[in-house]
């Protein structure tokens, strides 16, 4: 396909504005899938996505159209997530394209995630074609909505299209503005190949299968080809492009996209971000690939079987390569044995990673509670990383400890505007601007630290907005902070898995609700438990578990005094014998409780 008949764009939305039932009536409209594959949701095909309703993987598909002018064109539709955890799959796919669909509800209006997405397609120099969706539900107000547009991101009202995915109205107009507006790729099909690496998953029998985008040159079945940044060569055991499956083809050329098959078995020797060029005729500088994604929340893995260990470790590297967010360096602890210490963008990345890891690679996981990025400045100038509180130096080393602190951004209607403020105020926030974006609706910008709206903030704000308000939030900078490590003592012993990193202020609080849910949930033994929360040597909430106690008594009727007592002081006796040896077995609820701490 000639280059100027190519185009190559994604969808970029809020979640729930309806880019994922777009994606499928544009495949239908195309002639892509036929009338029998129309299915819901063609694009989300993973489990997890269906069941969870959200766009977790980036897709890619090749469609072809017939333009106004009666040419056909080759269009290369990336289907790209909306939750702000799966920000980094977004930026991955836009630097694929030329152009992006910014789709925008009818009924709710321009949210946090429409502008952080928006502005993540401005960074990338991508032309944007705004779409109101959802023009058919009876609340829906298109002009209201085309009006913000114009105010907020700056797109004249007259270039905004309506449509309704749901209906399949508009569907027509939106392809032709993708072919009238969005430019074509630049690419020199003569110069060496260079195919950037935007995506990749790992096949048993066919290796590394990299999602490519051409930038230069040509690629055939069968050649061999060199990733650029390891050097390793390895020859094509297929070509082929999305059609919304793997289609085998015989070429790829300048501003296309695609998949190769490496046959690579190792999944470090094909990275996304990566630029492969042939083994023969190698480029001389490779493509800028992507900023390296940085983790922002931590959380130990463990399997619940100590056998399953390699299992996990397999499965780990295999994740990595199709979610490169995804971060995990081996650990031990004294509680749970062998595990990984694994990065995450977010919770809602962190759960998803591990119901992947539970559904695809069959594994019985146990996750501690999760961290965040310290930074601990010591006494003699050095400064340490801290993602886990094992790691946390001696209170007497430490000179300060530096948190990180997020810029937040909430749209929400105006009548909630107190409880939001009071939410984040509980949380450390401290209040930046805020704009009114029409008489009904505002945008509240704040700074608050990562580790205050990790858990359950999000909740917390659906709930006191009854579900209105949208989030999206971005790193800001490391500030000191009076930081102490709460560590939790059961029957004497510290459970390194279950030690937290918070604030003084609030660490009693933290301490006593934690150790009452283990109190509730760590089974009675034969000998009294105590729970014990501390920082440092001083003890600041405790609770204790009750002996079980057989009636050693029962078959003693009257008689000499003497008797009962010496059978109860032999009980006794052996109490604190068994309370000297004795082990606490702790159940993986308790580790849970950490996670599922309440306000």
């Amino acid at each position: 396909m000639d280059q100027s008949r190519i185009r190559n764009f994604s969808i970029i939305a809020h979640v729930d504005h309806g880019k994922t039932t777009l994606s499928d009536r544009i495949l239908e409209q195309t002639g892509t899938i036929s009338d029998r594959e129309v299915a819901d949701l063609v694009l989300d095909s993973m489990e997890l996505e269906r069941e969870k309703g959200i766009t977790i993987k980036a897709r890619a598909v090749r469609m072809f159209h017939r333009g106004s002018d009666g040419d056909t064109y080759e269009l290369n539709l990336i289907d790209t997530p909306g939750h702000v955890d799966f920000n980094y799959e977004v930026s991955r796919s836009l630097q694929a394209c030329e152009g992006a669909l910014l789709v925008v509800d009818a009924a709710q209006g321009i949210e946090a995630q429409t502008l952080a997405n928006t502005y993540l397609a401005l960074e990338h120099d991508l032309t944007i074609v705004p779409i109101i969706n959802k023009i058919d539900l009876p609340s829906a107000s298109p002009a209201t909505v085309a009006a913000e547009i114009e105010e907020v991101i700056g797109i004249a009202r007259e270039d905004v299209l309506l449509a309704s995915a749901k209906e399949g109205r508009g569907v027509a107009e939106v392809l032709e503005a993708v072919i009238q507006r969005i430019p074509p790729p630049r690419g020199d099909r003569a110069a060496p190949l260079r195919a950037l690496v935007f995506d990749s998953h790992y096949d048993s029998y066919r290796g590394v299968i990299a999602y490519v985008r051409l930038v230069d040159g040509e690629i055939q079945a069968g050649e061999r080809i060199m990733v650029m940044s390891t050097g390793r060569t390895a020859d094509i055991l297929d070509l082929g492009v999305f059609q919304p499956e793997g289609v085998s083809v015989a070429a790829l050329g300048a501003g296309e996209v695609g998949y190769v098959a490496t046959g690579l078995k190792n999944v470090e020797d094909c990275q996304v971000g990566d630029t492969i060029t042939l083994a023969r005729a190698p480029a001389v500088d490779p493509l800028p690939g992507y900023r390296p994604a940085k983790p922002m929340v931590f959380a130990g893995v463990y399997p619940v079987e100590n056998s399953a260990y390699p299992g996990l470790r397999d499965a780990l590297q295999k994740l990595k390569l199709n979610d490169a967010a995804l971060s995990y360096e081996a650990e031990s602890t004294v509680a749970l044995g062998f595990g990984f210490r694994c990065g995450f963008l977010g919770l809602l990345h962190m759960e998803i990673v591990q119901e992947r890891l539970e559904r695809e690679f069959d594994l019985d996981l146990l996750i501690t509670s999760p961290s965040v990025e310290y930074r601990a400045v010591l006494r003699s100038g050095e400064e340490r990383v801290v993602d886990n509180p094992a790691q946390m130096p001696d209170p007497g080393a430490l000179e300060a400890i530096l948190e990180p602190w997020m810029r937040i951004s909430i749209v929400s209607p105006t009548r909630y505007i107190g409880a939001i403020m009071e939410l984040v105020t509980t949380r450390r926030g401290s209040f930046e601007r805020m704009d009114y974006l029409d008489e009904q609706r505002v945008l509240l910008q704040y700074r608050v630290p990562l580790s205050e709206i990790l858990v359950e903030f999000y909740d917390q704000l659906k709930t006191r907005t009854q579900g209105y308000a949208s989030l999206d939030y971005t790193f800001d900078r490391y500030e000191q902070a009076d930081l102490v490590k709460l560590d939790i003592l059961v029957n004497a012993q510290p459970v390194d898995a279950l030690s937290v990193i918070t604030h003084r202020d609030s660490a009693y609080d933290r301490g006593r609700d934690l150790a009452e849910r283990l109190r509730k949930l760590i089974p009675r033994q034969m000998f009294e438990v105590p729970i014990q929360a501390s920082i440092g040597s001083k003890v600041i909430a405790r609770e204790t578990i009750p002996a079980m106690r057989k009636n050693v008594l029962a078959k003693c009727y009257g008689g000499d005094i003497t008797r009962k007592r010496k059978l109860l002081e032999r009980q006794a006796e052996g109490k604190k014998r068994m309370k000297r040896v004795g082990n606490v077995e702790i159940p993986q609820e308790a580790f849970m409780a950490v996670l599922n701490m309440g306000d």
